[in-house]
């Protein structure tokens, strides 16, 4: 195994985890996947923020593992589902990191998804 470069948040390259505070809800291809009040904001740098959302408030029978993995130097490995809605599958519309580095350590047990395969709303 390749050995991983593990790097800290900076000034220059900031991330922060925040309380969302808004309702959000989640859907793919129309069904609701997810609904929290109790998602996570990630802001990493000058990259669109990112909203992680509790496993527990995802809707997992809809929710099928991918052989996917990705890594980030800053937040540790990534793990990806499919998402299964009226037997039509997303590829990797949702990511996890299952055991995030300390910088992030946070969003453990949430999921994030891709917003061009699935429609996150943050309601007031």
């Amino acid at each position: 195994m390749t050995e991983r470069h593990i790097l800290e948040p900076t000034a220059s390259h900031p991330i922060t985890v925040t309380p969302t505070g808004k309702h959000v809800v989640v859907r793919v291809r129309g069904e609701v996947v997810a609904e929290t009040d109790a998602a996570l904001t990630l802001q990493e740098s000058s990259y669109p923020a990112v909203h992680y959302v509790p496993m527990d408030d995802v809707a997992a029978e809809l929710l099928r593992p991918s052989d996917t993995e990705t890594y980030c130097p800053y937040k540790g490995d990534a793990s990806y589902f499919d998402v299964v809605v009226d037997e039509d599958t997303v590829s990797d519309a949702i990511w996890t990191y299952r055991q995030p580095y300390p910088a992030v350590a946070q969003i453990a047990g949430h999921v994030a998804f891709y917003p061009d395969k699935a429609d996150v709303v943050v309601g007031t």
